[in-house]
């Protein structure tokens, strides 16, 4: 078995335009509601919490729509050309609503900006899911963990391309006491590189020839099949494999809570808590992320050799030894300290061992008709974690105190440890190779 990685790469395209939009929504949206609207920062971060919260409803349902889709493009194809299409057109109507607004402000253009906003945020939640699925549907399950890694890695490829583009378009020494920006640029560029990536997927991606490929296996594979038929003879979930489910969702939670907690509020808390300054807390996250990225492929590598669950155990582990340290930083030495870029190095490494194996553990456990909705599981339970912890952490931090950061996250690391070490299913089979063959499925 050898993981076509060319076309695993054409189909990580759409999860690259979808990066490269989010990075450029998380960046550019609050700026343009605080400096432009001049809204609050409280409905202002209401407003930016609008995409976690309807994706919580629309990655589970879309995912399931696609599973169900019998378009001769195959099921995910339909969802990422009309939703990436629809996207590109509401986003670019807000730089000009945007504009408009500055040259002459009304409540009405405040009003379609926001509709304008809740319908971009729609069209993106159709065909995350789809995007992600059309991986699964077209890579056997024992090599799911290596092509996520390298969709993960096109994903960050994505981010990064955003964040190039605006650093070169729009520098401190361009935008500096300016009293407007205009974002149409980068807005256009973003544009760009979603419907390039779009091409790609459509022109490059046989999506039913490569799902008819897996289904073949699949039947020659019975032993993979984790599914069994009821007594009316319909497929369902064994009782164990459903309580292997429900336990890796729960650790998804948990780890997002735990990882997600300490990322919103890092800046904050190491301003605070070691006198940094805002670019040294930056570039200290910059730095997990940097170690995430070079663990994208190893870790996909690791599970193939180890087994998922091991993995993730691992990753889980790094984690939470690391918030610990930081915590036991603070305590002995409450100053900025080069050592905190190795430990946020570790933190970006341990994150990306869980992250790379744990949506396809998750997808192991359905049947190929249901990738799609189990893929919205998956976003489900991160999605909800990461609307929970920032409001838990923020409550904790104002009425406790910020020492309560690091220990908040390692506790809910040593939980999310506990809850996958029962899970039983999901995992790779492993067959032990010896000489070159160790190295067959890197070609």
């Amino acid at each position: 078995m050898k993981l076509d990685i060319k076309k695993t790469i054409q189909m990580g395209f759409a999860f690259l335009s979808i990066m490269a939009f989010w990075q450029m929504y998380n960046a550019l949206i609050p700026l343009v509601l605080t400096n432009t609207f001049h809204l609050n920062e409280t409905i202002s971060g209401v407003i930016m919490a609008m995409d976690n919260v309807l994706a919580l409803f629309m990655l589970p349902m879309f995912g399931s729509i696609s599973d169900r889709c019998k378009n001769k493009m195959g099921r995910r194809k339909p969802f990422i050309l009309y939703g990436t299409i629809a996207a590109v057109i509401l986003m670019l109507m807000l730089p000009l609503i945007d504009n408009s607004y500055y040259a002459n402000p009304t409540a009405a253009k405040e009003a379609l900006f926001i509709g304008v906003l809740g319908a971009l945020l729609v069209a993106m939640g159709t065909y995350r899911s789809p995007a992600v699925a059309l991986m699964c549907d077209c890579t056997i399950k024992p090599l799911r963990s290596k092509a996520n890694a390298i969709v993960n890695l096109m994903g960050a490829v994505g981010g990064i391309i955003y964040l190039a583009v605006a650093a070169v378009l729009y520098p401190a020494s361009k935008v500096k006491d300016l009293p407007h920006v205009n974002y149409m640029a980068v807005f256009l560029v973003v544009a760009g590189v979603m419907l390039v990536s779009l091409l790609i997927v459509m022109i490059t991606v046989d999506e039913v020839g490569l799902k008819n490929k897996v289904d073949e296996h699949e039947r020659l594979h019975p032993e993979e099949n984790l599914l069994e038929e009821d007594e009316s003879g319909n497929v369902v979930l064994p009782k164990d494999v459903k309580r292997s489910l429900i336990l890796i969702l729960i650790s998804v939670a948990l780890w997002f809570i735990a990882y997600n907690g300490m990322e919103t509020w890092f800046t904050t808390y190491a301003v605070r808590m070691w006198n940094m300054a805002l670019g040294d807390a930056s570039f200290c996250l910059l730095i997990a992320t940097g170690g995430a990225i070079l663990c994208f492929i190893p870790s996909g590598l690791l599970a193939t050799k180890i087994g998922r669950k091991k993995t993730i155990l691992i990753g889980i582990t790094i984690l939470g030894a690391s918030f610990l340290v930081g915590y036991l930083f603070t305590l002995v030495h409450p100053s900025f300290s080069p050592l905190l870029y190795v430990l946020f190095a570790c933190i970006g490494i341990g994150w990306a061992f869980i992250n790379v194996n744990s949506m396809p553990m998750v997808v192991e456990m359905c049947k190929g008709s249901d990738i799609g909705k189990f893929t919205g599981y998956y976003y489900t339970f991160s999605m909800a974690a990461q609307i929970v912890t920032p409001i838990v952490a923020g409550w904790l931090l104002s009425h406790v105190g910020y020492i309560t950061l690091f220990p908040y996250a390692t506790l809910f690391a040593v939980l999310a440890f506990i809850t996958m070490s029962f899970v039983k299913h999901g995992d790779v089979n492993i067959e032990a190779k010896r000489g070159l063959e160790a190295f067959e499925d890197m070609d």
